[in-house]
């Protein structure tokens, strides 16, 4: 068996083993890199090492640093209950609030699990006590996340970027982000069509009591009858606004100060081309200063598995470059002969192990295994590679991936073994379709 062969065999397994255990994959990834790298490939530690991103360590650790801060002293419960009190309580724009939410929550940094955390059981308390279907407020959430996933002060985008920069392919930012933000808002637009958005246009508006979580148990003109589904609907009245306690999240000199940081952050890095790491570290460190006891324990709430599973498998996937494996897989796919074909076959690749693992792990593998492939120039890099990125990440409403578990523990009151068959279900209909609709029209058109 061939160097290469083993040390792709060796990348599987970690996959394996990451979906099946209860370990981290960035962990296994290191374990890999160093085996491989010392047995197979006879590199040193310095050569082992030469794959580790430290560009996107800094960028990683920096930005969940300072978004941990913004959770410590009510930022982001703030901007949840402000974004709420802007459309006035109505029923059938809740779920567009969230999605909008947790996509501006991702876009300026958080990373898209702690961004549905925060978000998703406030959503799916809305979800339970108005009658909206947990499956629709759950998706609302999930794509979300990866609509504004891809900004490029994000950590999604960051990686993809990065990872684009390293291997010296083509690349745009912003086709980058508007792929995702657009395919992720036409699902959420026909999950809000099919799971019943519609009829909540014919409910009243939320009144919030004085806790600000949410007042009387069914929306405006309906009442209550009853189990699920159960109940007589009349016609609405006009809806009303909002009522909520003047200090419920109160925008103190912390908050004011988090937002402004949030807002300079993005000026920084759109504005002026800083590098969003180390300027995040920054803006976290002043915020620490002058609030320490609001960011006692932001450093403890950094993304840490996160950043362990990227530099992980970045680092393996360095080794692999080191010893020409990314070089003869990618003549491997290229020699298919069909170069379409080779790239849908990706897509597909990248939707399914995401669907059973990590979004960002997949990344980081499969677009640096494309590049010789890409190479050949017969596919246009940056339509692949925003291609590849919706495929891995617009999966994550599966169950089993890290998102739709977390909106499967948040949602209160339901049937929780049939909500997990709605979500597992409506993964498979992701995961069959939407690698191959994007393949049709990024990658077939040639952009870039």
């Amino acid at each position: 068996m061939s160097p290469e062969l083993i040390s792709i065999l060796v990348l599987a397994v970690v996959f394996v083993i990451a979906t099946t255990r209860s370990v981290n994959m960035g962990a296994l990834a290191f374990a890999a890199a160093f085996g491989v790298g010392a047995l197979v490939a006879d590199l040193d530690a310095d050569g082992v090492f030469a794959g580790f991103p430290g560009d996107l360590f800094v960028v990683l650790v920096g930005v969940t640093y300072l978004f941990a801060i913004a959770r410590a002293n009510g930022t982001t419960d703030w901007l949840v209950h402000a974004a709420v009190r802007l459309v006035r309580g109505r029923v059938a724009l809740i779920p567009w609030v969230m999605f909008a939410l947790t996509g501006a929550l991702t876009a300026i940094g958080a990373v898209s699990p702690a961004a549905v955390a925060i978000v998703a059981p406030i959503a799916l308390s809305f979800a339970a006590r108005y009658r909206i279907s947990p499956l629709l407020m759950g998706a609302m959430v999930v794509h979300g996340a990866q609509a504004g996933g891809f900004s490029p002060i994000s950590i999604y985008g960051s990686i993809v970027n990065g990872i684009v920069e390293r291997e010296k392919l083509p690349g745009s930012e912003i086709t980058l982000f508007l792929g995702s933000l657009l395919v992720n808002l036409v699902i959420a637009g026909v999950v809000f069509v099919v799971c019943g958005g519609l009829k909540l246009w014919r409910q009243g508006a939320v009144t919030e009591d004085r806790d600000g979580s949410g007042g009387s148990g069914a929306p405006t003109g309906t009442t209550g009858e009853g189990g699920e589904g159960g109940g007589t609907t009349r016609t609405a009245p006009a809806p009303t606004a909002v009522t909520t306690r003047p200090d419920a999240v109160r925008l103190t000199p912390p908050v004011i100060a988090t937002l402004v940081s949030l807002t300079a952050l993005v000026v920084a890095v759109l504005g002026f081309d800083l590098d969003a790491g180390l300027t995040a570290i920054t803006l976290a460190v002043v915020l620490s200063t002058a609030w320490p006891d609001d960011s006692r324990r932001a450093v403890s709430e950094i993304a840490w598995p996160t950043v362990l599973l990227i530099c992980g498998v970045l680092t393996y996937v360095g080794v692999l470059d080191e010893m020409g494996t990314i070089t003869w897989a990618g003549e491997g796919v290229g020699g298919i002969g069909v170069p379409l074909l080779a790239a849908v076959l990706l897509c597909y690749i990248g939707g399914i192990v995401s669907a059973f693992a990590s979004s960002v792990g997949i990344m980081g593998a499969l677009i640096p295994l494309a590049v010789p492939f890409l190479a050949q120039g017969e596919i246009g890099a940056v339509g692949m590679v925003t291609a590849l990125a919706v495929s891995a990440t617009v999966v994550d409403v599966s169950p089993f991936s890290t998102n739709g578990a977390l909106v499967l523990a948040a949602a209160p009151d339901v049937d929780r073994e049939r909500f997990f068959r709605q979500l597992m279900a409506y993964g498979g209909i992701v995961v069959a379709t939407v690698p191959a609709v994007v393949w049709l029209v990024m990658v077939v058109p040639g952009w870039g």
